[in-house]
């Protein structure tokens, strides 16, 4: 692949698309289990049916064609490959990637592959799961078969999913499966998660040929509200935990812990060699952008003493999942990324918005605000590259609507409409239009 040239793309998920959780030998995942819950998800919903993307997958490839995108990101479920976590392969799991994979290069589509986009098998979680050090041999192992199989059609792989996002929702706060909370179990989850990324980049590396590798990391501008001693140190431990708290010891810098001294019991988790197992060799950084967080002093909250203020508070505008509008957030993002010393170049893999979406009476879905959200989200990214900085490309999210975690169904994101009360049915919205012509106008 040539990668001066600037790679556009969408994303999606297996767990938030696939449905099927019980197909073909799949074993059950953390949020198969975390649905069934009470008071967990805002709709009561589950990753049924998702889009039924494992049934039709082949739709969605050829809209993807249609709408001449170039490159598709998804995730590989791994209790559809390993029903128990490790152990016996589901052979049949595993055909279906191949024949997703063959799917995108029979149709001019090139595969990103992320390995673990938050769907870990719950027979692991029942041993633990990412508090377990264990996981960092089973998720070696799971890397070998999916990078053995695969590898010979596929370069470009993603370790994992935005780490700071499934270890402190689902191990710390408990909003996200698998609904564990406390400091105790998200120091442990973090580390186990950290050495597991740089295991699975290095793990890629040694079956994979021409092998891109990266990473992905959520990342969201961070203000104080005031220029107060107290907000601003809010802010900059709001920073130190949200932005750089996985991203730093990926890059062979260590833990961020000069302000977060609450979290320092991490160090104490390591055995000898970790620090310096902690860096990843990775080829390029995920960076996924959606809002900024503007941060204030709160004496009355438990470790970091920092909450965020609203955008509705602010009086700013906001999509339906509540984050504020404001695209310089991605430029500055992208800024904050490429100017850390020895960084590798920047791909934005996720970048989107949350809008009411309806079908009108023509059958057609103008998506007016997501058209221009995307629009100037994607001027600011172009303003961070002819300022000088090392981004080498731009996934939105995501292709369709979809599960959307917790949130359930409610939040669409798609740039293709799903009726879920009439069979899944597909329509490009106005969004989807204008990206594919952006795409052909300025893009490649």
């Amino acid at each position: 692949m040539n990668q001066q040239k600037f790679i556009w793309g969408v994303s999606a998920s297996a767990a938030q698309t696939e449905g099927a959780s019980l197909a073909d030998g799949k074993g059950l995942s953390i949020w198969d289990a975390f649905t069934e819950k009470k008071r967990k998800i805002a709709d009561h919903s589950s990753t049924e049916p998702g889009t039924g993307f494992y049934h039709r997958y082949k739709d969605d490839l050829d809209i993807i064609k249609e709408l001449q995108i170039p490159n598709f990101r998804f995730s590989l479920s791994w209790p559809r490959v390993l029903p128990e976590g490790t152990g016996s392969i589901n052979n049949k799991g595993l055909d279906f990637y191949e024949r997703l994979v063959d799917g995108c290069l029979e149709r001019g589509i090139t595969p990103w592959v992320t390995l673990y986009h938050w769907d870990l098998p719950q027979a692991l979680e029942l041993k633990g799961g990412w508090t377990n050090r264990d996981v960092i041999g089973w998720f070696e192992n799971y890397v070998a078969i999916c990078t053995k199989r695969l590898g010979d059609r596929v370069t470009n792989w993603m370790v994992l999913n935005e780490p700071m996002a499934f270890c402190g929702a689902g191990y710390f706060l408990g909003m996200h499966a698998p609904g564990r909370t406390g400091r105790k179990s998200f120091v442990k989850a973090a580390l186990n998660t950290s050495l597991s990324l740089s295991t699975g980049a290095e793990v890629i590396r040694q079956h994979v040929a021409k092998a891109y590798i990266g990473s992905t990391f959520s990342m969201s501008h961070v203000e104080p509200i005031s220029n107060s001693e107290k907000d601003r140190l809010a802010a900059e431990k709001v920073d130190d935990l949200l932005n750089l708290f996985f991203l730093y010891p990926a890059l062979g810098k260590g833990y961020p812990l000069k302000r977060l001294k609450f979290l320092s019991s991490i160090l104490d988790e390591m055995k000898p060699g970790d620090e310096n197992r902690l860096k990843a060799e990775l080829d390029f950084i995920g960076l996924q952008n959606y809002t900024r967080e503007v941060v204030k002093h709160s004496w009355i909250t438990p470790f970091i003493k920092a909450s965020m203020v609203s955008a509705k508070k602010r009086n700013a505008p906001y999509t339906e999942m509540g984050w504020e509008v404001w695209p310089e957030s991605i430029y500055k993002s992208i800024v904050k990324v490429c100017s850390i010393p020895n960084s590798p170049p920047v791909i934005v893999t996720e970048n989107g918005a949350a809008f009411v979406d309806s079908i009108d009476e023509n059958g057609s879905v103008n998506d007016v605000k997501r058209l221009y959200y995307l629009r100037d989200h994607i001027d600011m990214v172009m303003k961070a590259k002819s300022d000088g900085n090392d981004v080498r490309g731009y996934f939105v999210w995501s292709l369709t609507d979809n599960f959307e975690w917790a949130e359930g169904y409610r939040p669409r994101f798609g740039l293709v409409h799903i009726d879920y009360e009439n069979n899944l049915r597909r329509t490009i919205k106005s969004s989807g239009r204008w990206y594919a012509n952006h795409i052909r106008e300025n893009g490649i």
